[in-house]
C-alpha cells in the first residue's frame, strides 16, 4: 500500500527555536507527528521532518510518495546532489549529520519526493506548517543536538 507523507518544518528566527510537522496518510489511517526545538534553522527542521517521517514507518521497503515544500531537501535528492555530496563525506556542505541520516532511512524505502508550493492550496502542506510552527511556539522544546552556527 503506497504511504503518502507530508513534511513541514520552520525557524521563528534563523537561527532560533523551530519545529517540523509531518501528516502521514496510508488507506484509512492518518497520524500527524510534530517536535519542536530550542535553536535551529528552517532547513534542518525541514530536513528533520523528512527523517523522522521515514523513521516512523513500520515496514523496510514501503512505497512513498513524500510531498514537501522545501525546495533544499527535494533538489537536493531529486537532481542527486546529495549522493554526490555523501561520496564526498559531505564535506563543506551544512547539516552533514541530517544528510547521513536520512540516506540510511531513505536508502530502506522507494521513495518519490515531490515539491509543492509552501502557504498555497495544499491541504495537509499547510497543516504540516501549522504542526511545525505550533511545535516552535510551544513548550517542551528539546534542543537540537546536531546544530552548530558552522554547519548549519
Amino acid at each position: 500500500m503506497e504511504i503518502t507523507i507530508y513534511t513541514d518544518g520552520s525557524a521563528l528566527g534563523n537561527p532560533g527555536p523551530g519545529g517540523y510537522g509531518i501528516v502521514l496518510l496510508s488507506g484509512q489511517f492518518r497520524k500527524e507527528l510534530s517536535q519542536g526545538y530550542r535553536l535551529t534553522t528552517n532547513n534542518r527542521m525541514e530536513l528533520m521532518a523528512a527523517c523522522v517521517a521515514l523513521e516512523t514507518l513500520k515496514f523496510a521497503g514501503s512505497d512513498v510518495t513524500m510531498y514537501s515544500d522545501s525546495k533544499y531537501v527535494v533538489d537536493a535528492v531529486n537532481l542527486r546532489w546529495v549522493f554526490g555530496w555523501e561520496k564526498k563525506g559531505f564535506a563543506g556542505k551544512k547539516n552533514p549529520d541530517l544528510w547521513a541520516r536520512f540516506l540510511r532511512i531513505y536508502r530502506q524505502h522507494n521513495v518519490r519526493m515531490v515539491w509543492v508550493k509552501g502557504h498555497a492550496s495544499t491541504v495537509e502542506n499547510n497543516r504540516c506548517d501549522q504542526l511545525a510552527v505550533a511545535a516552535a511556539s510551544g513548550g517542551n522544546l528539546l534542543e537540537d543536538a546536531g546544530y552548530s552556527p558552522d554547519n548549519s
